[in-house]
């Protein structure tokens, strides 16, 4: 080995050991960094005629278990969907209430169940006729609330499906335009570590509004293709389409015409869960909107109907002409079957019986279509108003099974089912929260560790010293040789 070799040698190994030290800096200083990849130094052996000629730094590349980064991005998918599903049925839940809330559903029949009993014990009483009717007002405003509460979340989840769509295409541009920076960078010789390391955070945040699968193509680009099998990204990147409505009424649906789905590229596709787009946050957004939405919808719409139903009855009140409402009317109206999509919202008292809209309390001990007081002590009506509220009675609509019920079981049977919907849902969030937690523990074990750096350093800092020893030791050799 030729004085000038080993001087190579040396050199060369002075320039991987300070490439190394730039790595192992990065790494360090990065640790917390979020959608940071740890970096490695890519070496191998120079050899010229045979002879080994040095070391040469190949390229710095990201530590990534792409295996693993794909199955985290779908459990964050799988736990945004299940996220937003088990919020929607909690907030339904609360806003029906237990029995012992206050003002819940089932609270306000049982008020206004108690009140039509004092009020058979005194029927001459105003003050306990008086609270029949805020009672019966304050069953329509729980029922209205609900109605309200299921409808807001309708309106937020298009808003929030509008958001998601936007964001959705911006973030499919910026990874083209990163995948195109990227290639450029390659091809020049620079390190683009740095920008694959924003498009892999790209590529989570998509992965959490859809479920991707990210494909690497030629010059470290990526394509990036949905689990339902559309194409987000292929060089070019989809357009997804979707047009968010100012305000949802009850009976506003997709396949009605009166709610948007999506297009990709222009062309309509599925926005359900089970589409080609479902599966993350927007998929469950869609799910909210023209599913779990519309299904509590109708349970409240056919608890309303069978209020109206149980007292516009003249077996129950013998003064109601035919088609006359009973205690519960439809807006003022007698009931509609075919009118019942969002009754929920339109449920009130019968005018007649409210002295601020023009009524007589007495009405309700006399009877509704009365057409002068009665004896003030007869309490028959009332009390076959109570046992309306009390008998069972099989739901006309609704999905309840064949089963009767009493109007406070069948507020007690839809409470339990959007608990029963409720608790699935959390389970279901449950597991993909650990799912997603064991995933992430597992990547970021792979990330950098500063105690293995650490101890990288010092095996660099030896191999610099040692490099310059051999330059020193050459020098010293090339002075004697000057000075002979």
């Amino acid at each position: 080995m030729t004085i000038t070799s080993t001087l190579h040698n040396a050199l060369s190994g002075l320039a991987a050991v300070s490439r190394s030290a730039d790595v192992v800096s990065s790494n360090v200083a990065n640790a917390l960094t979020e959608g940071y990849a740890r970096r490695e130094l890519s070496l191998s052996a120079q050899s010229l005629g045979g002879n080994g000629a040095g070391v040469s730094v190949d390229a710095v590349t990201r530590a990534v278990n792409q295996t693993l980064l794909a199955d985290r991005r779908l459990a964050d998918a799988e736990l945004a969907n299940a996220d937003v599903r088990s919020a929607f049925l909690a907030q339904v839940e609360g806003r029906i209430g237990t029995p012992d809330d206050a003002g819940s559903l089932s609270a306000r029949l049982t008020e206004l169940e108690s009140a039509l009993i004092e009020a058979a014990s005194r029927p001459d009483s105003e003050a306990r006729l008086g609270s029949v009717l805020t009672a019966a007002k304050n069953v329509t405003k729980a029922v209205a609330a609900i109605s309200g509460a299921i409808q807001q979340s309708r309106m937020e989840a298009d808003s929030g499906i509008a958001s998601a769509v936007n964001s959705l295409n911006g973030m499919l541009v910026e990874i083209r335009d990163l995948n195109v920076e990227i290639t450029s960078a390659r091809a020049s010789g620079r390190d683009a570590t740095a920008l694959m390391d924003q498009r892999q955070t790209l590529v989570d945040k998509v992965s959490e509004i859809v479920p991707v699968r990210e494909v690497p193509r030629q010059g470290d680009q990526v394509a990036l293709f949905t689990t339902g099998g559309a194409v987000l990204l292929e060089g070019t990147p989809a357009r997804i389409g979707f047009t968010a409505v100012g305000v949802i009424a009850p009976d506003m649906t997709m396949t009605g015409g009166a709610l948007f789905g999506l297009t990709l590229n222009g062309m309509p596709i599925s926005p359900s869960d089970t589409g080609v787009m479902g599966g993350g946050r927007l998929g469950a957004l869609f799910a909210v909107r023209d599913d779990l939405a519309v299904t509590a919808q109708t349970q409240i719409d056919a608890l309303a109907r069978d209020l109206i139903g149980r007292f516009q009855s003249s077996a129950v009140d013998p003064t109601l002409g035919p088609g006359s409402p009973g205690l519960f009317t439809d807006s003022g109206n007698p009931l509609n079957v075919a009118d019942e999509v969002g009754l929920s919202a339109r449920l009130s008292v019968n005018a007649l019986a409210d002295p601020s809209r023009g009524g007589s309390l007495w009405r309700l001990r006399d009877g509704l279509g009365a057409a002068m007081p009665g004896p003030v002590g007869d309490a028959t009506l009332l009390n076959a108003l109570s046992a309306a509220l009390a008998d069972p009675v099989t739901p006309a609509s609704g999905s309840f099974g064949g089963a009767a019920r009493s109007a406070s079981g069948l507020a007690a049977d839809i409470l339990s089912q959007i608990a029963g919907a409720r608790q699935s849902a959390e389970d279901a969030q449950g597991y993909a929260s650990a799912r997603q937690e064991a995933l992430t523990v597992l990547q970021l074990q792979d990330g950098v560790d500063t105690d293995r750096e650490m101890q990288m350093l010092l095996v660099i800092e030896q191999a610099y010293a040692a490099n310059a020893r051999v330059i020193k030791t050459v020098d010293e050799l090339i002075q004697q040789l000057i000075g002979m």
